[in-house]
């Protein structure tokens, strides 16, 4: 209990911290109404009300038998998970999001049971469809990479 607490306690510092470097920014330009420094700011809030939370419940967190437990199988899923959104991150803009989100989409699926087949397909539709809807109905411009050839 005095750990996660004062993990929680650790992760609230590191909110204040990066909600007072956010809270200065100005754009050079206006993209949107309220400015680039609101999304950070309103999650780091957020953040640090389920911190707050954390740190003054009164009692601890019981885990029940339904949990998996923190074992080595588990800790190594949490490791590739994170490698692969590494991976996302640094091909997103050479290979482009469509290309970038199957790469990594696809060992995700993998990673956690699903089969091949379904896997490719699925991630490969949701990928597509989660490029239309962010860059052609909500004007949020994504980048294509390797696929700008087929834009008109």
């Amino acid at each position: 209990m005095l750990l996660q607490r004062i993990f929680a306690s650790v992760l609230l510092l590191a909110c204040v911290g990066l909600a007072l470097m956010a809270w200065p920014y100005q754009a050079a330009f206006s993209y949107e109404p309220v400015g680039p420094r609101a999304f950070p700011l309103l999650m780091l809030g957020l953040m640090g009300l389920a911190l707050l939370y954390m740190v003054f419940r009164p009692a601890p967190i019981k885990h029940s038998e339904d949990e998996p437990p923190l074992d080595r199988q588990t800790l190594t899923k949490i490791a590739i998970c994170v490698v692969l959104l590494l991976v996302f991150a640094g091909t997103f803009e050479p290979l482009g999001f469509i290309v970038a989100s199957i790469i990594t989409g696809v060992p995700m699926a993998r990673l956690y049971g699903g089969r091949w087949l379904p896997s490719v397909v699925i991630i490969s539709l949701m990928a597509v469809g989660l490029y239309l809807l962010f860059d052609r109905l909500m004007d949020v411009p994504l980048p294509l990479g390797l696929l700008s050839v087929l834009e008109n």
